[in-house]
């Protein structure tokens, strides 16, 4: 995943246009990279699943 779209769907998630995101194992890295650099990192919520998948949301409140 290129950061640009990784950029994209975070947008996406913060401003509740999207409900969740599933990423796939082999694109985890370069999206947690954008990812983390991001003000409201605190606010995305990674639940992990099989395979490596991780299904991201976001939340009201920033996790502590």
């Amino acid at each position: 995943m290129y950061a640009q779209e990784a950029k994209d769907v975070l947008d996406k998630l913060a401003n509740r246009e999207m409900d969740e995101f599933r990423i796939k194992k082999e694109d985890f890295l370069g999206f947690r990279e954008v990812l983390v650099k991001r003000e409201d990192f605190k606010h995305f919520r990674g639940n992990a699943q099989h395979n490596g998948e991780i299904i991201y949301t976001y939340l009201e409140e920033a996790r502590s």
